[in-house]
């Protein structure tokens, strides 16, 4: 093809979407935000003991190849010219934590993924160090409670763990970092020069970064125990950090990077104090901006950096709500109930439902995060009769999806004082009709969804390409033209809404203290409290079809 025939189109830029689920490239227009072509790669995770989630690194940094390969092919067919791609941005799933060999660029683990549960016996013996075994006695310096869910704990469990981390520290060759570390250190060179950096997003989940000097906190690398000389180095979110040195993107500067809810934050152009958006993935999460103030939580949420868009620029912070189940709650039905053979099915079922019919699901499978930080929590369904069936049990997903959203713009509405007069969202569970429209009825407020719900990677574009250096994106959201929104507002009345949520309550209380970890010991029927959700479900199903076979009722 002569290049006279491709599509004139301006400049492009791309972005690495990492999730916990999949990885993306996409290609944006910088003048209009158009998605123009994408790929998608499914991660796979590994669960190696319950409450254990790992993935591969080398995995994932293969799927980004694949994935930014395949777009530019794509691209290419298209007749647009991939040599207008002038910036890539990188999004990640936050808090999953790697370790790798700088000499031979060799994971020297499975990166543990941010649900992981394994350092709750790593959480409860550093709380005896703290005075009064205080959960939220680092909250201060780093907006984060105490929990197994943040980066420092995971390191502290592989430094005491794994022989082979243990003696790459001793040797200088180890090196730490979150998936985008791990990403832009082997798109950069790898181990023959490789960027070893991370944004101040990222860090800010480590428990390891001081929220307000912007930098490592030696007091807690001392309390870890971990040497600051294998932490990368914390740069701006938008800024060069590198070039790509392999592929068809080679010699194209990696200038954004954002963890993946200050990405999405971004890309819902959420840019002044108040204005809040839900992501609905693997997990679910609402951050609100709070602006250049970094604003503590009474009422059990996060307090993190939404972003710093240049070495120049401010820093801005904003109050996060962390939900660990949300989108993994469908695949959990998909491949461990067996009950849908696609996700898509899920909102098939729920709408041939309507209702629950009575039935509430606690999807605790990691515990619970905001606004209860409860550890001991497991899933449960309960309010089930013989007349429950899987179009219940799945609307009843979908509907937990959105009361643990409700409990977190509660919380947000009595931080800031100011309620919320509309929801924006995002995420891949959006283009789900009847979840968009279950979440306004339960929060008695409209929903506001972009058509184009690709906004993580859309804010990682957006950083990218207004860095220093490449300035092709204006941050002016009447600028992108391309992105139209789709409304929901409530269909149901208040009151039924206030009935639903506190019957949703009142089965989150019957979820928590089920897990300890303690060994049982002999004897001990606490064992079965930790036995999966799907036997019990099949046992109750056995037993109530046994019983009706019994009583002559099936005829």
């Amino acid at each position: 093809m002569a290049a006279s025939d491709r599509m004139v189109l301006g400049p492009l830029v791309g972005a690495i979407d990492q999730g916990t689920s999949s990885t993306r490239f996409l290609v944006f227009n910088a003048k209009t935000a158009e998605l123009l072509s994408h790929h998608q790669v499914e991660i796979q995770q590994k669960f190696p003991k319950e409450g254990w989630v790992e993935q591969e690194p080398k995995e994932i940094l293969k799927s980004v190849h694949e994935c930014v390969e395949r777009t530019c092919e794509k691209l290419q067919q298209l007749n647009i010219d991939i040599t207008n791609i002038k910036a890539i941005g990188v999004s990640n799933q936050r808090e999953t934590t790697v370790v790798w060999d700088k000499t031979t660029g060799e994971p020297l683990y499975n990166a543990i993924v941010w649900l992981d549960l394994r350092t709750q016996s790593t959480v409860e013996r550093l709380l005896k160090r703290i005075p009064g075994k205080n959960k939220a006695f680092f909250k201060f310096k780093t907006g984060l409670p105490l929990s197994t869910y943040f980066s420092a704990v995971k390191l502290r469990w592989l430094l005491d763990n794994v022989e082979e981390i243990r003696q790459a520290v001793d040797d200088g060759r180890a090196m730490f970092g979150t998936i985008d570390s791990w990403l832009i250190w082997s798109l950069t060179g790898g181990k023959n020069g490789g960027v070893h950096c991370t944004d101040v997003t990222n860090a800010s989940r480590t428990m390891l970064f001081n929220i307000h000097s912007l930098e490592w906190d030696p007091e807690l690398c001392q309390f870890f125990d971990i040497p600051v000389e294998i932490l990368p180095k914390v740069r701006s979110s938008s800024e060069i950090y590198g070039l790509m040195k392999s592929g068809a993107l080679t010699g194209v500067p990696i200038s954004g990077c954002l963890g993946d809810q200050s990405a999405a934050l971004v890309g819902q152009m959420c840019f002044q104090d108040g204005q809040a958006k839900n992501t609905y993935g693997t997990g679910c999460f609402l951050l609100c901006n709070t602006g250049q103030k970094s604003v503590f939580s009474e009422h059990g949420l996060l307090t993190t950096i939404a972003y710093k868009l240049g070495r120049d620029k401010p820093v801005c912070y904003a109050l996060e709500g962390s939900v660990a189940i949300a989108g993994a709650v469908v695949r959990w039905l998909r491949d461990n109930l067996g009950i849908v053979k696609t996700s898509q099915e899920v909102e098939k079922l729920a709408a041939e439902a309507g209702t629950s019919y009575g039935c509430y699901f606690v999807p605790a499978f990691s515990g619970l995060y905001a606004p209860y930080w409860e550890p001991s929590a497991r899933g449960i369904i309960c309010g089930l009769t013989q007349f429950t069936n899987k179009n219940h049990i799945a609307f009843a997903a979908l509907e937990a999806v959105c009361f643990q959203t409700r409990e977190i713009l509660d919380a947000i509405n009595k931080d800031c004082g100011i309620p919320l007069s509309q929801l924006q969202v995002d995420g891949g569970m959006t283009t789900n009709k009847v979840l968009m429209q279950l979440q306004s009825d339960i929060l008695c407020i409209p929903v506001v969804k972009p058509s184009m719900p690709e906004t993580t990677a859309l804010g990682a574009a957006m950083a990218a390409g207004a860095a220093e250096g490449v300035g092709i994106w204006s941050l002016n959201p009447g600028d992108l033209t391309a992105v139209t929104c789709e409304r929901f507002e409530p269909q149901i009345n208040p009151e039924e809404s206030e009935f639903r949520y506190a019957r949703w309550k009142k089965a989150v209380m019957k979820s928590m203290g089920w897990e300890t970890s303690e060994a049982p010991s002999n004897g001990d029927t606490s064992i079965f409290c930790s036995l999966p959700l799907g036997f019990f479900i099949i046992s109750s199903m056995i037993m109530l079809i046994g019983a009706k076979y019994v009583s002559g009722a099936d005829k």
